[in-house]
């Protein structure tokens, strides 16, 4: 067990890592299957922003900001973001090519070992699985939600 609580997810995608990286770790990547109007500077302290409109079942709009730490294309995308509840957390997305595409790997950490940090980790994992599906769909199939 991790000595605080973090997140893992995979998920096996039927496209060349390539274009999956290009997905998460470019602004116009991001607006093609998750945001409205991202801006990304995919450089070491470069700053990523996450923008949504009227997004999901919820309508939802609002903005939430991060710093790049790693852009290795095509194989390595880290940040850090503000996920709320006064938390910024770091998500680190792996891909590994494969024989039919490439395996999506996510770990976000930085969650405290506190009732709101367990609170916010379950958001995000729900959150996270959503997206999961969500890129492999546009990278697989040109579908966006």
């Amino acid at each position: 067990m991790p000595a605080t609580p973090e997140l893992r997810c995979a998920t096996l995608i039927r496209a060349p890592a390539e274009a999956v990286y290009e997905l998460i770790a470019t602004a116009e990547g991001l607006d093609r299957w998750f945001t409205s109007g991202a801006s990304l500077d995919p450089r070491p302290g470069g700053i990523i922003v996450y923008r949504w409109k009227d997004w999901g079942p919820d309508r939802v709009t609002a903005e939430s900001s991060g710093t790049v730490h790693e852009a290795i294309p095509p194989t390595r995308f880290v940040f850090d973001w503000d996920v709320g509840w006064g938390r910024r957390a770091t998500a680190e997305f792996t891909l590994e090519p494969v024989e039919s595409g490439c395996v999506l790997r996510l770990r976000e950490h930085g969650y405290g070992d506190t009732p709101e940090g367990h609170l916010a980790l379950a958001s995000e994992a729900s959150g996270w699985g959503e997206a999961m599906t969500l890129i492999k769909f546009m990278a697989e199939h040109g579908l966006r939600y």
